[in-house]
């Protein structure tokens, strides 16, 4: 990363290292996930953002929060890690997960960004693909019942459906320490041809 960035920018991603490092020796976070974590957060912070990492928020911890003028932008790191004890339902579980996600996040920043490695692709409703007026009810039902599937403590609400949106993705290469920034749909549409 050094090399990427410049000297000012280089120190606040060490001390943003330096959280990261801290909360993992106490076991709150783990290896895989920051380093996404921080190389989306050199992205911002290269592009002028004030970072922060492991971001409290009034319910929830956010991966990656960031503030640039008046504009926020929320950043969550998806693995695609499915715990042992869904090891019968991981698509399911994904699916939710990320729906979760979205649900839960995009209400507190301007923007709300997915992040995930090249080689996982994202399992995401299409109905959050959508400007939020062209969501149905039936959709917004649909959605309800899988994030209950999972995230009961707290539910997510109708009008957190109603009104979730998905920006933008980061598709994050540590090995070359790069981001690259898509559009939903492009992602989508990639990502179809990606698995045939």
């Amino acid at each position: 990363m050094k090399a990427g960035v410049g000297k000012a920018e280089y120190v606040k991603l060490l001390t943003l290292k330096d959280r990261l490092v801290e909360l993992n020796d106490r076991n709150l976070v783990k290896i895989n996930h920051s380093v996404l974590e921080l190389v989306s957060a050199m992205h911002l912070v290269v592009n002028g953002f004030d970072v922060e990492v492991e971001h409290e928020l009034e319910r929830v911890s956010c991966d990656v929060y960031a503030v640039k003028g008046l504009g926020s932008v929320i950043v969550e790191v998806e693995t695609g890690f499915v715990p042992p004890e869904h090891a019968t339902d991981p698509s399911t579980y994904l699916k939710a997960r990320i729906a979760s996600k979205i649900v839960r996040y995009s209400g507190f920043s301007n923007k709300f960004v997915l992040a995930s490695t090249p080689y996982y692709i994202m399992q995401i409703p299409p109905a959050l693909t959508k400007p939020p007026r062209f969501r149905t009810e039936e959709e917004i039902s649909s959605i309800k019942g899988l994030c209950d599937l999972y995230y009961t403590s707290p539910p997510v609400s109708l009008e957190e459906i109603r009104n979730a949106r998905l920006h933008s993705i980061y598709t994050v290469d540590v090995d070359r320490v790069t981001v690259r920034e898509w559009e939903v749909n492009e992602y989508l549409g990639k990502a179809a041809i990606w698995s045939l």
